[in-house]
């Protein structure tokens, strides 16, 4: 008998391979340890911690509004998501609430968020299984989407464009027919996805019946998102908890049938549709007014106010320097990113500095049940899951 790390004991007849860190497949730097009789996989030990890059302590030695930029490299493909989850905690901790049209524009430029962390999802999924042309096609796709993220906020990724009690300033002129462009040209796009992939008889066999978890195992297992309602499990926190106004908001839960590779597919392509019905939505209905919270010693003065009033370059330069200090509390607060449930746990000592913050990452907790999905199938067939359950490493070892 041999023993191996993360593996107790294992027969002669079977052969330990690890899949990763290094592997493309693996969609960064995991390791698999994987338990193959043939090739047939025994047992499957994810083995996670190389990117080690320790965002959560590092928040804890930033100012609230310092932490921003840090959520935006966790999912580094959804970052607006990740900014939105922080500050709707950091708001909750404060007792306020951004303006109408703050929260509009934020429900607009998380939706397309969700289509481009689809995007990405889809191309390298695909790519994975053999279909090389719609990588380029979903990028193609998400440039157009990169374009409107740089506009209103000059990064293509890493915006940190969301702010405590609203935005980091009023959107752009041209930012209305950039969206409109990707509103009227985006549903084709889908149409051509489908007509690839949906029907294409190597398609299906790669992913039909493959990597399956049932309702009740994804539920124990704490699964969340596009999985664990390709389940059939109609569930959203954008409805059973709204937040930044998506009450006002009217869209449809895909959900699945049998839980596996094809369907978590299926449900993804259908919310990148109910995606554009909610930017369609945004985009008509955001109303007048500002763009940020006026709140006193929280957000930042007016900037024409700090080049004029004295006042106000002082405020300016204490909140910047400084940061504020909210109340002794605690507050937990999730919204549905692209993965599921992302979710940011915050302990206010009352100092300018966050005691304590943990994230409840989508990405890591479906991760989890990677091996319940691929134990007893073939190693071809651990590919194809690791890329149904679309997951970044950056989140993953935060």
């Amino acid at each position: 008998m041999n023993q191996v790390k993360g593996i107790e004991k294992i027969g002669t007849n079977t052969m330990i391979l690890n899949l990763g860190p290094q592997h493309p497949s693996t969609h960064g730097v995991l390791r698999v340890i994987l338990e193959l009789d043939g090739e047939t996989v025994v047992k499957a030990t994810p083995d996670i911690g190389f990117l080690h890059s320790g965002i959560e302590k590092t928040m804890e030695s930033k100012t609230y509004t310092q932490v921003i930029p840090l959520t935006d490299r966790m999912d580094y493909v959804a970052s607006l998501s990740n900014n939105l989850a922080y500050l709707l905690a950091v708001e909750k901790l404060l007792d306020i609430q951004a303006p109408p049209k703050a929260q509009f524009v934020r429900v607009l430029l998380t939706e397309l968020t969700r289509i481009a962390s689809h995007l990405v999802w889809y191309g390298s999924h695909a790519h994975d299984i053999g279909a090389m042309s719609m990588l380029l096609y979903a990028f193609r796709e998400r440039e157009k989407l990169l374009d409107i993220f740089e506009l209103v906020s000059g990064q293509r990724m890493m915006t940190s464009y969301f702010r405590i009690g609203g935005l980091a300033q009023d959107i752009p002129e041209g930012f209305e027919p950039r969206v409109k462009e990707v509103l009227n040209t985006f549903p084709d796009r889908i149409d051509d996805y489908e007509n690839l992939l949906t029907k294409n008889r190597i398609w299906l066999n790669r992913t039909m019946g493959v990597g399956k978890i049932s309702a009740e195992e994804a539920i124990d297992w704490g699964v969340s998102g596009p999985i664990l309602r390709a389940c059939g499990v109609k569930w959203d926190i954008r409805k059973s908890n709204p937040y930044s106004g998506y009450d006002k908001f009217e869209f449809e839960i895909p959900t699945g049938k049998n839980g596996d590779v094809y369907d978590r597919y299926l449900v993804r392509l259908e919310e990148m549709r109910q995606s554009l019905k909610i930017v369609q939505q945004a985009l008509d209905g955001i109303p007048q007014g500002d763009f940020v919270a006026r709140v006193p010693g929280v957000v930042l003065p007016p900037k024409e106010e700090v080049l004029s009033r004295i006042e106000a370059l002082i405020f300016h330069f204490k909140l910047v320097v400084e940061g504020f200090c909210p109340p002794v509390g605690e507050v937990y607060h999730s919204i549905e990113s692209p993965k599921g449930e992302l979710g940011y746990y915050i302990v206010s000592d009352g100092s300018n500095k966050p005691y304590r913050v943990r994230v409840r990452p989508p990405c890591f907790v479906n991760l989890s049940a990677l091996p319940k999905m691929i134990e007893g199938r073939l190693i071809a067939d651990v590919v194809a899951t690791i890329g149904s359950i679309d997951i970044v490493l950056g989140e993953i070892d935060r």
